[in-house]
């Protein structure tokens, strides 16, 4: 007689959890809902601000060819978006399943509308958007990203998507096995620097480089790089010694430089170390860095006098640092007003302008830098589409400018920028470099732009014949650009090698921030 009642329990005790679960469900519910909501209106704010941003920039958008229009103005909306600290609403965008925006570089507007579009769906809201002039899709992004790597570098590589550049070594003029066994290995575009050698070296090159991609039928583009303004130390006695807590004169002249003079009880005189160019101690201030040798020894200004500037010493090796002539010489704080363009660049742009594909402006600062070398060309009768055009960002003005530097430049010629990482390292802070070239690589994709990975990839590699384990490590990495740059050295061809073979896998595993999940043989573990 006591059954029905335990079965009658059981209902009732079914029938409260079943209305538990269903409250709970209806709370979810309710709250992704909110959520969804919430990210809608946020949404939709940032959207606002693309297209006042679009608005108040339309007389540089439309300036510039319909193609052209559609990558300076997702440009616009990128940086737009990038004003915001959007994480919260990834966050939120996660939960609810959908793009967190953390891809969007090639389309922002399209995906912010996508995900509205979405969410109005989730919560049966019918919204009207107000209309963008033109803003890419997800393809057409990607597609302009991969004309305009075309139009610079030439067609993709067989076996890879991304290009190979190769800095040639001065032997290179002499050495047509070299060039030969680079083709043979990958090489898929050929750097001619034209800080070193003269222009007989530069035509033997270029001359040998056409013969043999044409023979073998591998396409390989030649991009000369301008020498620039680049700030060195000028002739020096052998003497020169520089320690720590020791003072020494960056100088105008153009005498030799000179030792310190000792008495018991320290300096009595402080070294001298020529400037060339003189005219970059203009712009030196007190309490700005010194920095000699790509970093090695660091300084302080501490006055400035009419002979040059006095530098304490703040960091060098234990046993000091002999200084010598050339050696590099870097003012991160200083706002330096050299022109990228030298008299001597002017004249070697008419040897490029005849033999190159590219042409590669050193130190570019300001969008005046862009407007010089197009009115250089301009002058030497180049049309708007023959040569191309790759902006070297090599300071921490190059990296500030950035954005100026492409909407100057977008749509003028065929353009690419390089990351030199060797420079930027040393101008922002080795901490800082990872950083910096992660925001050059969206930066550059947002405008459709083509990236040269450049400086010490597999270097060690390249000169010593072995590679370190950070190498491979940061050579997997560079897969992300568009192009990875190798210097010289006795080994290259065999950095060549390996980068082809490391390039070919990882673009596997990887598209730009994309990590692309191709089948994991490990993931048969359990079967």
């Amino acid at each position: 007689m006591q059954r029905p009642q335990i079965h009658s329990n059981v209902h009732r005790m079914d029938a409260i959890e079943a209305s538990r679960i269903g409250r709970r469900a209806r709370a979810e519910a309710n709250s992704h809902d909110d959520l969804a909501q919430t990210a809608a209106k946020q949404l939709a704010t940032l959207r606002e601000g693309l297209l006042d941003a679009e608005h108040r920039h339309a007389a540089l958008i439309d300036e510039r060819g319909e193609e052209s229009a559609l990558s300076v103005r997702n440009f616009v909306h990128y940086l737009a978006l990038r004003r915001s600290d959007v994480r919260p609403l990834q966050v939120d965008l996660a939960r609810l399943g959908l793009s967190s925006l953390g891809r969007s570089e090639s389309h922002v507007l399209s995906n912010i509308d996508a995900i509205l579009r979405a969410i109005d769906a989730l919560t049966h809201t019918d919204r009207t958007l107000s209309p963008s002039a033109g803003a890419p899709s997800l393809d057409e992004g990607e597609r302009l990203l991969e004309a305009h790597t075309l139009a610079l570098l030439g067609a993709r590589p067989a076996r890879r998507a991304t290009h190979v550049m190769v800095t040639m070594p001065g032997s290179a003029a002499a050495d047509e096995g070299l060039i030969r066994r680079l083709l043979e290995v990958g090489m898929d575009a050929a750097r001619i620097n034209c800080a070193h050698d003269d222009a007989d070296a530069w035509e033997k090159m270029a001359g040998t480089l056409r013969r043999l991609s044409a023979e073998r039928g591998r396409p390989c583009r030649i991009q000369m790089d301008l020498g620039g303004p680049k700030v060195r130390t000028g002739p020096c006695a052998p003497e020169i010694v520089l320690h720590a807590g020791d003072p020494f004169v960056l100088t105008t002249e153009k005498s030799l430089g000179v030792p310190a003079r000792f008495e018991a009880g320290g300096v009595v005189v402080a070294a001298e170390v020529p400037c060339v160019p003189a005219r970059a101690l203009d712009d030196v201030r007190v309490g700005e860095r010194v920095l000699l040798d790509d970093g090695k020894l660091s300084g302080v200004v501490e006055a400035i006098g009419p002979a040059g500037a006095t530098v304490r010493v703040t960091q060098a090796k234990a046993k000091g640092m002999r200084v010598r002539a050339d050696l590099g010489i870097n003012l991160p704080d200083t706002d330096l007003a050299l022109d990228a363009l030298t008299s001597s660049d002017r004249d070697d742009l008419k040897t490029v302008a005849r033999l190159a594909d590219i042409v590669g402006l050193s130190f570019a600062q300001r969008p005046g830098d862009v407007a010089d070398i197009e009115s250089e060309l301009r002058g030497l009768g180049d049309g708007k589409t023959k040569l191309g055009l790759v902006l070297k960002i090599e300071t921490r003005r190059g990296f500030s400018e950035l954005p100026n530097l492409l909407l100057a430049a977008l749509g003028t010629r065929p353009l690419g920028v390089m990351i030199a990482r060797g420079d930027m390292a040393v101008e922002c802070g080795y901490e800082r470099l990872a950083e910096i070239q992660e925001e050059m690589l969206w930066l550059c994709e947002a405008a459709h732009v083509p990236v040269i990975w450049a400086t010490q990839v597999l270097d060690r590699l390249a000169r010593k014949g072995l590679p370190t384990r950070a190498e491979i490590t940061d050579a997997a990495m560079s897969g992300r650009a568009e192009c990875v740059m190798l210097n010289k050295g006795p080994f290259v061809v065999e950095a060549v090698e390996l980068l082809d073979h490391i390039l070919l896998r990882m673009e596997r595993h990887q598209h730009k921030k994309t990590a692309t999940m191709r089948p994991l043989s490990v993931s048969r573990a359990l079967d």
